[in-house]
């Protein structure tokens, strides 16, 4: 299959923002694409070449990228910078200097998926001693056999800026509408919940173009990321038990990130709620699982809370947060702050799904299969009730000791990935706060200046983003890690894809928690929503821009009345 195939598609798919269209030109593609040789090619139209879940990265900037620009093409790298100050799109600076090579030489492009794959695949197995020059050496070599259009979504796929609108709800819609055109909607359903049991385009594609049958077939495997069960928001203990009947499971709320711990054989993996692989940076809860967790192959779900090595009291989430990006000295980092990991559901053991099973008999399975070491591993706190007397006592002792409030269970419910299905709700405290992405931000002045102090933030609306508003309070300036301004700018300024004056706009890629006093309407704003003296509460490195609040969550805030 010749490149040029996917470079057709990417321009079509840049060319409309209509949804709907760019579904119907991906289903067309995708049904050309089942007979062709790898199924993981399909990574190609969210430029990657591994699964989401997968870490490991190109590791070409753009600085590299004009480097091979100038090793493939023999351009001058003073005319490339030249360029680039007037164009601002490496990718079509590229195109540019290709298209007149070629011109000049006749050249006709014969460049192959096959090719392409490989060579961007190699880029992330390249370590060690003369690394640049050789993945200089293999993006040079794809640019010599490219045509123009090619070579600018080569560089484009490189530095992670395709450009052409493909989030996962689109590629998963369209694999309905390929494969099952007649039942659409049932199937967009039904792919989705087997997309979030796998994490990865190539499996779920390979099974839906064999039919409803192989897709029903795929099942959880330890060692591979799943989408946790997400609860639902309750403003008060009737509420939790309209949802989930009586009697049912109450749990204390953790103030941690959530953790999926794989063990399949000897080899054990974690996984965040975004489905980061960080089993490198918590050694000690490998170590914890291994001495304390029976069981040949299991996934469980947990919570992982840090704490004061000194005074063993519970930290905060910010705390914690430093440990799953941190990958140097994590030895010092364990020490000054040990993690205690709260198990409070199990997927999968020795063999065997257990998604379907209800909640009450994984529970007992839990129970049997784990041994508990104070502030080392536990399975959460838990009573079963139908009493709201005593749920209410429950809750009122969890807010005592600290905890963030409580967790209230279904007792005959399965576990359903990736969704809010009533299954499982969430008590606190009422604080009106929401999820929401930053896709711009404002550079503060005076004891501020070289800051980005402001932020535009924004929910999800039809795939896509749309603004609720500015927040400028919350962060210090200097503290900890996605706490401070000086943190949130590291974090902002490499997804700058816009400048203009003071404001940036930036790849909606950092989640932070926003506290609000009540939202209205207002023409300020994409949503036609504002919020009122927002305040961001938390910076949310274990959420996605897919967990974030949608336009209807915003649009029942607002009709709250809260004050």
């Amino acid at each position: 299959m010749l490149y040029a195939e996917f470079v057709d598609i990417y321009e079509a798919l840049s060319k409309t923002s209509k949804r709907l269209e760019k579904e119907k030109i991906l289903a067309n593609f995708l049904r050309k694409l089942k007979d062709k040789d790898d199924p993981q090619w399909i990574y190609l139209l969210q430029g990657r070449v591994v699964p989401e879940y997968d870490s490991r990265e190109f590791g070409i900037s753009r600085q590299l990228a004009m480097k091979a620009i100038h090793a493939g093409l023999g351009v001058s790298e003073s005319e490339i910078h030249k360029q680039f100050n007037k164009i601002g799109d490496i990718g079509e600076i590229a195109e540019m200097f290709v298209s007149k090579k070629k011109q000049s030489s006749l050249f006709s492009s014969k460049l192959q998926v096959s090719k392409v794959f490989d060579n961007l695949s190699k880029l992330m197995t390249i370590e060690g001693k003369g690394t640049v020059e050789r993945k200089l050496a293999y993006v040079s070599e794809l640019l010599g056999q490219a045509s123009g259009l090619e070579a600018k979504y080569i560089v484009r796929t490189l530095l992670s800026d395709l450009r052409v609108g493909v989030a996962e709800g689109i590629l998963r819609d369209s694999l309905a509408e390929a494969f099952f055109p007649q039942e659409k909607k049932e199937m967009a359903d039904i792919i989705e919940a087997v997309y979030d049991l796998v994490n990865d385009l190539a499996i779920l594609f390979e099974a839906a173009s064999k039919g409803k049958k192989a897709l029903e077939k795929v099942e959880i495997v330890p060692g591979r990321p799943v989408k946790v069960m997400l609860p639902v928001k309750v403003n008060a203990i009737g509420e939790a038990f309209e949802i989930c009947g009586k009697p049912a499971a109450l749990e204390h709320k953790y103030d941690g990130f959530r953790m999926m711990i794989n063990k399949n054989g000897k080899e054990i993996s974690l996984f965040t709620r975004k489905l980061e692989n960080v089993t490198k940076q918590f050694p000690d809860a490998v170590k914890a699982v291994q001495s304390h967790v029976k069981g040949e192959s299991f996934i469980l779900d947990c919570e992982a809370v840090g704490y004061d090595a000194v005074t063993k009291k519970y930290k905060p989430f910010e705390a914690i947060s430093q440990r799953i990006k941190r990958k140097y000295d994590i030895d010092a980092l364990i020490k000054k702050l040990p993690v205690e990991l709260n198990i409070f559901d199990v997927l999968y053991y020795n063999g065997k799904s257990l998604i379907d099973m209800h909640f009450i008999e994984r529970r007992k399975l839990l129970e049997k299969i784990i041994s508990h070491e104070k502030l080392v591993i536990r399975p959460s706190f838990q009573i079963i009730t139908d009493s709201e007397a005593k749920a209410k006592e429950f809750y009122e002792h969890a807010l005592e000791i600290g905890e963030e409030g409580i967790m209230v269970k279904k007792l005959d419910a399965p576990y359903r990935q990736g969704r809010r299905v009533g299954y499982i709700v969430k008590l606190k405290p009422l604080v009106a706060d929401l999820d929401l992405v930053i896709v711009g931000a404002e550079y503060g002045s005076g004891k501020r200046g070289g800051w980005l102090t402001s932020y535009i933030v924004a929910c999800r609306k039809n795939g896509e983003f749309v603004e609720v508003g500015k927040v400028s309070s919350g962060l210090k300036e200097k503290e900890e890690e996605g706490t401070s301004y000086d943190a949130m700018t590291k974090l902002l300024k490499p997804l700058i894809t816009e400048t203009k004056g003071n404001y940036v706009k930036v790849s909606p890629k950092i989640v932070v928690s926003v506290t609000y006093q009540n939202i209205q309407r207002s023409p300020s704003y994409s949503s036609g929503y504002a919020m009122r003296f927002p305040r961001i509460s938390h910076y949310r490195p274990d959420r996605k821009p897919h967990d974030i609040a949608t336009i209807h969550d915003i649009e029942k805030e607002s009709r709250s009345g809260r004050l």
